[in-house]
């Protein structure tokens, strides 16, 4: 999609369901027939580079990405990078849209990704003021269009009618269809998928072979499979509205070692008792600081959620990694069974791989 095409819809709105209001340009790709905005719950993501990732990263299913870098776009996109089938977000929110990227590996233009992906973008956006005001208000749901389709009070109403993510199951909208196996090592691991990432698939695929099933397969179906352990996904939204996927966790504990990441780890410490809760403005970028209980080091860490597990209601459990920003419990151990799990991502992509040893560990349960 070219500047001329993103221009024809010109000056933009994104209002908040708290009524703020941020001007901008229309961008990315827009329904000529749709006769409702953009809507979802906005987010922030502090993350410099990797944008492709962050946008087909399933686990931002039902929501509106801000970018706080400000230029985004610059080196295009490489089919490579897409995490999942698509980019399951409601929008995207920038600063500034590059015309055209520079890099040798790029195959076409966030433009042309965005129009590819049937996603609808606002440029031009204070997002400093947005970030801001998110981290006072917390996250919220928003509604954003062209101003001649769109006038402030429709986009108020939409914003204020749309429900957010919490009580909704997200996981059920990007979890595949049926059971696929990618990887060929010496372990067998069945992941659940609750919208699971690419690069983790690569991650396990190295020492195993990973039969990816749906988000709602039984305990049972995956014990037939004889697996030496299951993975537990990334994925989006409240873990509260996965009860179904903790119930058959709850199955699996003491009879398969398991490791869960982000969603997985919540509904992991969901069958083991635990409460979760919604984070003001959650955690979204690439250079979290979290504590390694056991050594004390400090690893940085890519992240992406905005539920948590509640400290103080894991009993069967210990918590083995702590957010150095706020607190929030990032992993838990179980003391008498082989299952841990992390609420950040080992895997990265984007981020830091300081904590990539995390994959090991779980090859080394799976043989103990």
């Amino acid at each position: 999609m070219s500047q001329e095409q993103n221009a024809t819809d010109g000056e933009a709105l994104l209002v908040l369901a708290d009524g703020t209001t941020f001007e901008g340009e229309a961008a990315g790709w827009w329904d000529p027939d749709a006769t409702t905005p953009a809507t979802g719950e906005v987010v922030f993501n502090t993350a410099l580079t990797g944008y492709q990732e962050v946008l087909t990263d399933p686990s931002y299913a039902g929501q509106i990405i801000c970018f706080t870098y400000p230029h985004i776009g610059n080196y295009g996109i490489a089919a490579a990078d897409n995490e999942s089938r698509r980019a399951f977000c409601r929008g995207l929110i920038v600063r500034d849209l590059p015309p055209r990227p520079s890099s040798w590996r790029a195959e076409m233009s966030i433009h042309d990704f965005l129009a590819e992906q049937r996603l609808a973008a606002l440029s031009g956006i204070d997002t400093r003021r947005l970030t801001r005001h998110i981290r006072e208000a917390g996250s919220m749901p928003a509604a954003f269009g062209p101003l001649r389709r769109f006038d402030e009070a429709t986009l108020k109403e939409a914003a204020q009618t749309e429900p957010g993510t919490v009580g909704v199951d997200l996981a059920s909208v990007v979890t595949t269809a049926q059971p696929y196996t990618v990887g060929g090592g010496p372990r067998r691991v069945v992941a659940y998928d609750f919208g699971i990432k690419r690069t983790i698939l690569r991650h396990l695929a190295t020492f195993a072979r990973v039969e990816v099933v749906p988000a709602a397969t039984p305990a049972e179906a995956v014990l037939e499979r004889k697996p030496d352990g299951v993975f537990l996904s990334n994925g989006p939204g409240d873990p509260a509205a996965v009860g179904y996927a903790a119930t058959e966790i709850q199955k699996l504990l003491g009879r398969v070692p398991v490791f869960g990441i982000c969603l997985g780890h919540q509904l992991m410490g969901t069958a083991l008792g635990a409460r979760t809760y919604k984070l003001p403005f959650g955690h979204h970028g690439g250079n979290h600081p979290v504590r390694r209980i056991a050594s004390g080091t400090v690893e940085i860490t890519s992240q992406n959620h905005n539920y948590a597990l509640a400290e103080g209601s894991i009993e069967e459990a210990d918590i083995t990694h702590v957010n150095l920003n706020d607190g929030v419990v990032e992993g838990i151990s179980c003391r008498a069974i082989p299952a841990f799990s992390v609420q950040y991502h080992p895997e990265a992509g984007p981020g830091p791989h300081d904590a990539s040893y995390l994959f090991q560990e779980f090859e080394r349960i799976m043989g103990a």
